[in-house]
């Protein structure tokens, strides 16, 4: 899980993740050329290897090019092990108080009268 969390720190492979996640399968030159503006090949493929470490992507060859797939198992995996553990006891109050607010009982209009 340190892979999972050490990759998933850095903003760029965050966004990296969000472009696979938008359009699964793209291959290396499609996914470094909407980095263009900000990093070059090397960087882009920098943090695909941090990425490929985590199991969080994975390289398929399709002839002569890898595409690119988003494995989103070790982000459920570290969800359901940290951030549910930790936030279930907090979710359903705040899911109750929310429900008052957005749902508040109705106000007897004799009392008021």
């Amino acid at each position: 899980m340190d892979a999972v969390f050490r990759a998933l720190a850095d903003p760029t492979r965050r966004r990296i993740l969000d472009a696979l996640f938008a359009q699964d399968g793209q291959t290396v030159g499609e996914l470094c050329a909407r980095f263009a503006d900000e990093m070059t090949r090397f960087g882009v493929m920098k943090h695909l290897g941090v990425l490929e470490e985590a199991n969080l992507v994975v390289t398929v060859r399709d002839g002569r090019h890898k595409r690119l797939h988003l494995n989103p198992v070790p982000i459920e995996q570290v969800a359901n092990r940290w951030i549910s553990k930790y936030a279930g006891r907090f979710t359903a109050a705040l899911v109750g108080l929310q429900q008052q607010v957005e749902d508040p009982p109705p106000v007897d209009r004799q009392e008021h009268a």
